[in-house]
């Protein structure tokens, strides 16, 4: 379980991208046993519905025939039509059955892994011909566990067979004073329960080894530590780059933000921790705008500018605190702090006019 090129374990449940990659390659929890035993019990019942149609078609294929000897010429030049059209007929008797069990067995296979066409399995590799690990595969853990299920099953078949058989051994003596047909239809009841006892112990075994097989599958797809990080640089960004990219779009945004300053008419100050500026132009705004904001060293940032450019700086805590706090970029100020920055606009139009 440990990992060969970095000493980590496989700790990690896989993630979503390994299952997919995995399942391009064809590598996929599967059970062999789930559409055999899906096909044994679909084609059983299935021939256990359709027996009366069958028996009865084979009954008349067979009158048909055999009452027809006389005037059937049988000759080597037309055995080959004659063989033909029976087996037409035979064909299309146990057509149902077949259909059955071929709709049981996709949807069986469809259940496990779904619709999946890969030629990953199917490519010519030298390791699949290579006699040292053709040998080395024979004796593996998942040979050894194939031989294991199919002597199992075969003593699971044994011992129904022989439970059913021994049953019904005290109706086996009457039979020698019946018809062929109730013999038939004896040894064809018996038949039946013995496949279908047999084919739901299968089916249960299956079940069984589908679970084992996911179980099995999941632990050989366990990643870790280190390939969960690798992943997520792959998928994500590496952080290092994201966490770059995003500071330099922050520095981009507040020099676009530092630009604005100087178009300011007032800048609201906490006194020295917060600095926001505002701008209002009653003839194309509807109220006054934050043009930038800051805190600590922008805050700091921003005085400086409005130094440089004369633009009056107004100490208001509440009001600075208000405005950073509910107000973005570029956004009017909202309806309950109008009064306010209404006076502090005022105020600094009055100086204005005092200086000129």
């Amino acid at each position: 379980m440990a990992d060969e090129s970095s000493g980590q374990e496989k700790t990690e449940a896989p993630t979503s991208r390994r299952l997919q990659e995995a399942r391009k390659k064809g590598d996929v929890a599967k059970s062999m046993e789930v559409p055999s035993a899906a096909v044994l019990l679909a084609g059983l019942l299935a021939l256990y519905a359709a027996s009366g149609f069958i028996m009865e078609r084979l009954g008349m294929l067979l009158r048909h025939y055999l009452g027809n000897l006389h005037s059937i010429d049988l000759t080597p030049g037309n055995m080959p039509m004659i063989t033909r059209e029976s087996m037409l007929h035979t064909g299309l008797i146990v057509a149902p059955v077949m259909l059955a069990i071929f709709v049981v067995a996709l949807a069986a296979n469809y259940a496990q892994v779904g619709v999946l066409f890969t030629t990953e399995k199917i490519a010519p590799k030298l390791d699949k011909i290579d006699p040292i690990q053709g040998f080395a595969r024979l004796f593996s853990k998942q040979t050894l566990a194939n031989v294991v299920k199919s002597v199992a099953k075969l003593f699971i078949v044994a011992y129904v067979a022989y439970a059913e058989i021994r049953k019904a051994l005290p109706g086996i003596l009457p039979l020698m004073d019946q018809e062929p047909i109730a013999i038939l239809g004896f040894m064809s009841r018996i038949a039946f329960w013995i496949f279908l006892k047999a084919a739901l112990i299968i089916a249960i075994l299956a079940a069984i080894d589908y679970a084992f097989q996911r179980w099995q599958f999941m632990e050989k797809m366990k990643m870790t530590k280190q390939e969960i990080k690798d992943e997520a640089k792959q998928t994500e960004g590496d952080p290092h780059v994201k966490g770059r990219i995003r500071s330099i779009q922050m520095q981009m945004a507040r020099q676009r933000m530092m630009a604005e300053v100087p178009k300011a008419d007032v800048i609201i100050t906490n006194p020295t921790r917060l600095a926001i500026a505002l701008r209002y132009d009653a003839l194309s705004m509807t109220a006054p705008t934050v043009l930038a904001k800051g805190a600590g060293f922008m805050a700091q940032k921003i005085r400086e500018v409005a130094a440089e450019h004369g633009i009056p700086l107004v100490e208001d805590k509440p009001l600075a605190q208000a405005l950073y706090k509910s107000v973005g970029l570029n956004e009017t100020i909202p309806a309950n702090l109008f009064q306010a920055v209404a006076e502090v606009l005022a105020y600094v139009y009055n100086l204005k006019k005092k200086g000129a």
